[in-house]
């Protein structure tokens, strides 16, 4: 694949007719008439970590009763007024600071007028025209090591709706309100991405960042982070003249795939999506501007309703709330509290400890584990650490169903085991027994290799008594060695096998090749 392109597109039996024209363009599909292209833009919804909802002092958290998280404001009794949270403005700015976005100071709150049954007050109070933040960027890292960037639009504030429940009864669906009122962050890209890998790559990036900064948990599983996703088809070259231009008329009609929370799902979607777009055009059709949902069981989209445009929702200032100052020293303050973010962090790693760009990208993708990597290199081998990190506990962890804050092995516990290999105590296959025995809680690294009698062999009496043995009752092998030197390997396993893997490999290394004559 060539530096910059998205992997081949994947086909469902049903599509067979559309291919991806070559590993040259991946991004360009071949349909029966010809090439299209896909354009991509996310709406992702972060749910904003706070401990109260944006408009009331209702708790937030998921694990409560149904409505039994619901305040006044938030079930829209008659004469409640909502009261901005502070807090969820200051996450806000963060967030737009972390995105390397434009902070307005001053910004609104408008009413989308709509009706949802788990809608209380039949409009959601949201920003409009003015957002608390403006454009900003996120450089995104493809799997092959190139990079792209997303353009933000805007950040805005809004409040979530309630829940729906049409599980509960065959005749009747319940609401929880449990959800209503909860602040979430709504952040608008450009259509900047062109493949679905492009796409989940940047929500993964994106989820990254929010986290490092703490402003939403994203935990996708709960729907604490989900995607929008806009998808749309059209003929080569026309992306690049709306480029150009920003004229949105060079595009395919898009349409909205809602609330998808999960990589993977992601992908398929958008893949399904812009097969049956295509489908529809080759055949003669039309594209309706539509939002759907995507149905992972079936793999496939399906319609949810026609798309509404902004005069559908009667946007118009809330008259509840004043518009949203914000003191230019408060977010100077505000930016001053950013933690070092994934770009920083991965950059620092690369220059501090001289790891490459892919085991430093490993690294930062949890802050967590960046920390712990960090602990655990202090004054030891740091490449030799990160492969101990991002290997062998990386799986264990997975395997476990462990977060790396809650590892049996604690940084100081990695940093022990690496030094027993730097000192040749213990080889790396020993260090393998050894990491197991840790994780099975018979000891620290020192302990467990004491206790089991696994210290290396590095006695060179002993060593030279066993390869002298060995030499003698295999003269054939001997003389063989010479010819063929990579045949030392033979006698090296049967040293390693008379001492039980024990001994130092290059002391037997060395030790032979001066037997041997090499």
């Amino acid at each position: 694949m060539q530096e910059g392109m998205c992997a081949r597109f994947r086909l469902r039996p049903r599509f067979a007719t559309y291919r991806a024209m070559s590993e040259t363009n991946s991004k360009t599909i071949q349909g029966r008439t010809g090439p299209w292209e896909i354009v991509l833009g996310l709406e992702v919804h972060a749910q904003v970590a706070s401990n109260a909802k944006l408009f009331s002092g209702a708790a937030v958290g998921a694990g409560g009763a149904p409505n039994s998280q619901v305040s006044l404001v938030d079930a829209a009794m008659p004469g409640m007024l909502p009261v901005i949270n502070r807090h969820c403005v200051e996450q806000a700015v963060k967030t737009g600071l972390g995105l390397k976005a434009q902070i307005n100071t001053w910004s609104r709150f408008d009413r989308k007028n709509y009706f949802y049954p788990d809608l209380p007050q039949g409009y959601q109070i949201s920003q409009f025209k003015d957002p608390v933040v403006g454009e900003g960027e996120v450089i995104v890292e493809r799997d092959d090591g190139s990079t792209f960037t997303v353009r933000i639009e805007r950040l805005h504030l809004e409040q979530d709706a309630g829940k729906s429940l049409h599980d509960q009864d065959p005749n009747f669906t319940y609401v929880d309100l449990n959800r209503s009122g909860t602040a979430l962050m709504e952040i608008v890209s450009r259509p900047d991405m062109r493949c679905a890998e492009e796409a989940a790559a940047y929500v993964k990036k994106l989820r990254t960042i929010l986290i490092y900064l703490g402003t939403c948990d994203g935990d996708m599983e709960k729907g604490n982070l989900r995607a929008d996703v806009n998808v749309s088809v059209c003929r080569p070259g026309a992306y690049e003249r709306f480029r150009e231009t920003d004229d949105f008329s060079h595009l395919g009609t898009r349409c909205e795939i809602k609330n998808v929370n999960s990589y993977r799902y992601i992908q398929q979607a958008i893949e399904y999506e812009a097969r049956r777009q295509i489908e529809i055009l080759e055949e003669g059709g039309s594209i309706s501007q539509e939002t759907r949902l995507f149905d992972p069981g079936k793999n496939e989209t399906r319609s949810m309703r026609s798309k509404e445009e902004a005069h559908d929702y009667r946007y118009f200032p809330d008259p509840d709330l004043l518009p949203l100052v914000l003191d230019p020293a408060w977010v100077k303050a505000i930016e001053a509290t950013l933690p070092e973010l994934p770009d920083a962090k991965k950059a620092r790693l690369q220059a501090q400890y001289g790891l490459t760009a892919y085991d430093a990208g490993v690294l930062i993708i949890e802050q967590a584990r960046a920390n712990f990597y960090e602990e655990a290199a202090r004054g030891r081998d740091p490449k030799l650490t990160a492969n101990w990190v991002t290997n062998d506990l990386a799986a264990r962890l997975t395997a476990g169903g462990f977060d790396i804050e809650d590892s049996p092995i604690k940084p100081a516990g990695i940093a022990e085991l690496v030094q027993l290999i730097e000192e040749g105590v213990i080889s790396s296959k020993i260090a393998k027994d050894v990491f197991e025995r840790m994780w099975a809680g018979e000891g620290t690294a020192s302990e467990v290799v004491e206790k089991a009698g696994l210290r290396q062999v590095s006695d060179t009496g002993a060593l030279e008594a066993i390869v002298d043995a060995l030499i003698a009752a295999n003269p054939g092998q001997a003389a063989a060695v010479k010819d063929k030197p990579q045949a030392i390997g033979w006698f090296v396993g049967q040293v390693m096998k008379e001492t039980g893997g024990k001994a130092n490999p290059g002391a037997v290394n060395q030790l032979l090749r001066a037997k041997l004559g090499l």
